[in-house]
């Protein structure tokens, strides 16, 4: 474990447990349409309520995603974004932007770039955490000290059909929060949240002392005041609020991302 000053996560997740609310941690994919747009809309839901988010990384093979955010990973691609270039956009909101941002990448572009390199630049870029779903446990526990070294967090996730003893050992080496997947399968809307998951979430809080957000499948307030009645600490809502975005006009996309976390906004606290 590092001894050094709690994660800018950490910091959020101890105000939001004095407060009594349940972090909101909505997902949208860098670039789509633009970066121009994910710059406005970022600042928007934190304007709404965000209480972090998670900042997806365009990738061609997406294989933790289902067709909502495959599609707007693939119109982020063709508008050119790039792991640099969203860096650089993340960083120009620096100053502007409070609340953590969470990199969501593919090992791939991590390790293409290299370890250090990468948590250096998304560090210096103003990024808190980072998110790795097909990084093998082992390979996280070492990406893990580097991103420390760093003061970012690397968030680890749990599925709903890792084994209690593979599950503490996660958590363990996961920081800033785990991560729980609420579905076996890939990302999107669900109608409701599996009842095993409240099962998880305490199993979970059981093994570690970190906080527990639920994502996967969460697509709107009757889900998050579920996960909330369950003990999570957070939701991450992705599929639905990226749906959301790409069925309105480019100009009307920030307003619509606006209006949905603040409804979600409601259903946290």
């Amino acid at each position: 474990m590092s001894t050094q000053q709690p994660s800018t996560i950490a910091l959020r997740f101890e105000q939001l447990k004095k407060s009594g609310h349940m972090a909101l941690i909505p997902f949208l994919m860098a670039g789509d349409p633009d970066l121009s747009v994910t710059a406005e809309v970022l600042a928007g839901l934190e304007a709404a309520g965000a209480d972090m988010v998670e900042l997806g990384v365009p990738y061609s093979d997406p294989l933790a995603d289902g067709p909502v955010i495959q599609a707007a990973a693939a119109r982020a691609l063709a508008s050119k974004t790039t792991l640099t270039t969203v860096l650089e956009m993340v960083s120009s909101l620096r100053g502007r932007l409070s609340i953590p941002i969470i990199l969501f990448t593919y090992s791939n572009p991590l390790l293409n770039m290299g370890m250090e390199r990468f948590c250096d630049q998304a560090a210096k870029a103003g990024a808190s955490g980072l998110v790795v779903p097909d990084l093998p446990l082992e390979e996280a526990k070492q990406l893990s000290l580097v991103a420390a070294q760093t003061r970012i967090d690397l968030i680890l996730l749990v599925a709903p059909t890792t084994p209690l003893r593979r599950m503490s050992c996660i958590a363990q080496n996961s920081r800033g929060f785990t991560y729980l997947v609420s579905v076996t399968g890939v990302t999107g809307e669900r109608s409701r949240v599996e009842n095993r998951v409240k099962g998880l979430v305490q199993a979970l809080k059981q093994t570690s002392s970190l906080p527990v957000a639920v994502g996967f499948g969460i697509s709107g307030v009757e889900q998050m005041r579920q996960v909330r009645n369950w003990g999570a600490d957070g939701a991450i809502i992705g599929s639905a609020l990226v749906k959301r975005m790409a069925s309105v006009e480019p100009d009307a996309i920030t307003a619509e991302a606006i209006s949905f976390c603040a409804k979600l906004r409601q259903a946290a606290d």
